[in-house]
């Protein structure tokens, strides 16, 4: 054999070996690397893994992002996907307990997420359940829980982000974070009722939503939560001045700042992206903002009103469908709609007060329209009241996952007025039905709006009776 041939057959082994070493001193890091490392001790669908704990900076606002920590100011778009968080809190139902992450979801993307949790010290990296809520009316996007179950020795989880599971991971400081609140599971409330009102968009109602605070008020509401993405100056005025007193907490709701909100509940009445201005994610984040804060959850808008037909406040009726339907339960009532179209003619049989000094006040006045549309035994977009602590999930018109179930409330027992315009109407005004319920509360009533409506400017002083 020539030299020139041994030489090649000598280089071609050196290079093979050469190779062979550095595949195995390149495997055996990675194998040392990766054994370093520990895993809690969870059944999860992917093992957590615990990186070296960097403290996050917690921005409270960044260039239109904000982490929870409070009240949103705006929503948290996740990198690489198409879904927005809105906030974070802690699922003590859950066995084992979890992070529940509420959402918006594009429902036909399949980016795989996943959750980045901050929590007693250590930095855990592990893949999120998600599921899409049932009710999302045909939009493209739809609520959506990511769930984050809490890994071995992890009970009190400070911080959450979530990212899309094909991002590398990188810096913590460069994600954006959640703050996870619900952090104890409460058994005495500062709130007896609260009513979630969603979403404020474009109002200019005035003299209703003044009416209806004050009407709640009188039912023994004392927190309202309105999710909030324009309004009035007078609206705004009137927010203000609810807002100092401790009754209405504002959530800003700029979810138009994302998606193309449709103004109706269907895509072939207004195409868009996510139905009724993002009503539905707004109530779920009321039910878990008000779980541990409030006994009870009231979910309607400010122009309907749950009126008892035999005792005055919801105080009194919760014991009476408590006794007859049993406790923790989700409670219906029959929704009658109350069209602005028709005024009082002839006047009712009970006496009005004074009304003319309202005449300016942008909005519908309540107590001129008393005549309803006669009832439907169908389904017919009716309200509730709950435990909130018994519900997991809401929709727009009851709940869809709850531990006891709803039930209808007996229309003489309660019911719900809502008091709007109708547009067309298969009624004639000869067949409405005359209903002075709430005449019951009309005395009480005209001067507590008489006195919002001074203190916030809207009505001169000289101008009351």
């Amino acid at each position: 054999m020539s030299p020139m041939r041994l030489k090649w057959i000598y280089s071609g082994v050196l290079a093979v070996f050469c190779l062979t070493a550095a595949v195995w001193i390149f495997r055996s890091g990675r194998m040392l690397q990766a054994g370093s490392q520990t895993y809690p001790l969870v059944k999860l669908s992917v093992k957590p893994s615990v990186r070296p704990y960097v403290k996050p900076t917690v921005p409270q606002n960044t260039s239109g992002f904000t982490v929870l920590k409070g009240e949103p100011a705006s929503l948290v778009e996740v990198n690489g996907s198409r879904t927005l968080l809105i906030s974070a809190y802690l699922e003590h139902r859950a066995k084992p307990k979890k992070v529940l992450v509420i959402a918006m979801r594009l429902r036909n993307e399949k980016v795989t997420l996943q959750c980045n949790l901050v929590c007693e010290e250590k930095f855990y990296v592990f893949k999120a359940a998600t599921e899409i809520h049932g009710d999302h009316f045909g939009f493209p996007y739809g609520t959506a829980d990511i769930s984050c179950p809490l890994p071995s020795g992890c009970e009190t989880p400070t911080h959450v982000a979530i990212t899309s599971a094909d991002m590398e991971n990188g810096d913590p400081n460069d994600l954006k974070f959640l703050e996870v609140r619900n952090q104890r599971a409460q058994t005495s409330f500062p709130y007896t009722f609260t009513s979630c009102f969603s979403t404020m968009y474009n109002f200019t109602n005035v003299l209703q939503l003044v009416q209806s605070l004050e009407m709640l008020q009188f039912m023994g509401v004392n927190r309202v939560a309105i999710y909030k993405t324009n309004c009035s100056a007078d609206t705004q005025r009137v927010l203000d001045y609810y807002t100092e007193k401790g009754l209405v907490e504002v959530i800003p709701w700029s979810l138009s700042k994302y998606l193309n909100v449709s103004r109706r509940a269907l895509p072939k009445q207004d195409p868009g992206d996510i139905h009724y201005f993002g009503q539905i994610p707004a109530l779920n984040d009321c039910l878990y903002r008000y779980m541990y804060r409030s006994k009870y959850v009231a979910m309607h808008d400010p122009d309907e009103l749950i009126l008892p037909q035999s005792v005055n406040s919801w105080v009194e009726l919760l014991l009476l469908l408590e006794k007859r339907y049993g406790a923790d339960k989700c409670y219906m009532f029959e929704n009658n709609w109350v069209p602005i179209e028709f005024a009082l003619t002839p006047p009712p049989p009970q006496t009005l007060p004074q009304q003319d000094q309202w005449q300016n006040i942008s909005g519908v006045n309540i107590l001129n329209h008393l005549y309803k549309e006669p009832p439907k035994r169908v389904f017919n977009n009716f309200k509730i009241i709950t435990n909130p602590r018994s519900v997991s999930t809401v929709t727009v018109h009851g709940v869809l996952k709850s531990q006891r179930g709803c039930t209808w409330t007996d229309k003489n027992i309660a019911r719900m007025y809502h008091i709007k315009p109708r547009g067309q109407t298969e009624w004639k005004p000869e067949q409405l039905i005359y209903d002075g319920r709430l005449l019951s509360y009309s005395a009480h009533l005209a001067p507590a709006v008489d006195v919002v409506l001074r203190d916030t400017g809207l009505l001169p002083e000289d101008s009351l009776s």
